[in-house]
């Protein structure tokens, strides 16, 4: 039996701007920013962080999280505790496995048979497992297997795209499948209507239970809507993207894209109640080492600060597909703690998991590819546009050494 682990880094060289995409399905080798041609696949990747399954398996995990930054096993049993106050077992994977069942049933209802395999990045099933296994289970002769990996993660960032698409290469080498396996990553879609609207649905009734559980608050003066972003390095922000040039041309596109949910979530807010509800952009989950710099405020600093002036916060957890760790952990307990100490009142809009209308958005993305829909008629509330399926060279590059990647135009 096969013991599956996460791989080393692809010793793949990188090469000069503009080269062709590594890996990729004929439709995409070209580096278009959309592929506009019907694509054939022959299998799906739904494709996620992951997380430990037991005790035994949160320091491994948080190993494999940290490789190759030579952190000591004392700093992550700061962050291993987490895991541990919940028995050692991330929800992440009941709820990706919930994820994957839906997305099957959507796909069987659209009359669409492809078979859908989960991989993680971090933990069990890795991506060599699931790769593997569509390989073996989808060969079609004289020609490379084609997967399209669903990535579950919305926005513009090297933890959200290029982190994967590095894995992804590693995974390829690690096999030995670099000529017999080609993987297209889907695009972001923080602004497709499926991934907004559970958000706008989570925010109205929040907000219609604070005013039923106290009549007498002012919308406009005692509640804040709160977005909370995972924050990143600055540093990491500021080479996420391109920003949209409309709105937030100077800032990275990381924070402008949760900025322009935002905006989204709270126009729909102000055309129920025909008001302006204050809000902010928040963040979460800071690690790292103290010197460098992260995006902020720190929800629970911004709660503190705030509570001399509301009576409640409406908390939307924007950058997040499921009710995971840094969702129950960083904002069901500390958020919340932060806010009880200080006075305040607290709803927590839940995340959009299996919510019907993600679920449809997740498997737009698949048809989209399947179709060759031209960018103008893909589902984007934003003057982004919808996201690209090639990422350009460069794209969310982190603050470390520029890896091997496919998903885009190299390096």
């Amino acid at each position: 039996m096969t013991e599956w682990s996460k791989p080393q880094p692809s010793s793949r060289v990188v090469v000069q701007a503009g080269a062709a995409v590594p890996a990729a399905t004929p439709e995409a080798a070209a580096g278009d920013k959309w592929v506009e041609i019907p694509t054939e696949f022959d299998a799906i990747m739904l494709s996620s962080y992951g997380g430990p399954n037991g005790q035994d398996d949160v320091l491994p995990f948080l190993r494999n999280v940290t490789m190759g930054r030579n952190v000591p096993d004392e700093r992550l049993e700061e962050v291993a505790v987490h895991y541990r106050e919940a028995g050692g077992v991330s929800p992440i994977n009941e709820q990706n496995l919930a994820l994957k069942a839906a997305i099957e049933d959507e796909l069987k209802r659209r009359e669409i048979d492809l078979p859908v395999y989960f991989g993680n990045r971090n933990w069990d099933p890795y991506f060599t497992e699931a790769v593997s296994r569509a390989h073996e289970d989808n060969k079609v002769a004289d020609r490379p297997t084609k997967i399209f990996a669903l990535v579950t993660s919305a926005y513009s960032a090297y933890s959200s795209c290029r982190q994967y698409r590095e894995d992804f290469a590693d995974t390829l080498e690690a096999l030995d499948l670099w000529d017999e396996v080609q993987i297209d990553s889907s695009r972001t879609f923080f602004d497709h209507p499926g991934f907004v609207n559970p958000f706008i649905e989570g925010t109205l009734k929040a907000l219609a239970e604070l005013v039923d559980e106290n009549g007498e608050l002012d919308l406009t003066k005692d509640v804040e809507v709160l977005f909370s972003a995972h924050s990143i390095p600055i540093k990491d922000n500021a080479q996420s993207g391109e920003p949209d040039e409309h709105d937030y041309a100077d800032l990275g596109a990381y924070q402008a894209q949760h900025l322009a949910v935002g905006g989204l979530v709270m126009d729909s807010v102000k055309e129920q109640y025909g008001i302006d509800v204050p809000w902010k952009l928040v963040y979460q989950s800071e690690s790292g080492p103290g010197h460098i710099p992260w995006l902020k405020p720190d929800i629970n600093d911004y709660l503190e600060e705030v509570s001399s002036t509301r009576k409640a916060v409406v908390v939307v957890p924007a950058t997040f597909l499921s009710d995971h760790m840094e969702v129950w952990w960083d904002l069901d307990i500390e958020a919340k703690e932060t806010a009880d100490e200080q006075g305040l009142g607290y709803k927590r809009v839940a995340t959009p998991g299996i919510h019907p209308e993600f679920v449809a958005a997740m498997v737009d993305l698949v048809e989209e590819r399947l179709n060759g829909t031209p960018a103008a008629e893909r589902p984007a509330l934003t003057s982004y546009g919808p996201g690209y399926d090639v990422c350009r060279a460069g794209c969310c590059q982190g603050s470390g050494k520029l890896r091997a990647a496919i998903g885009g135009l190299l390096p």
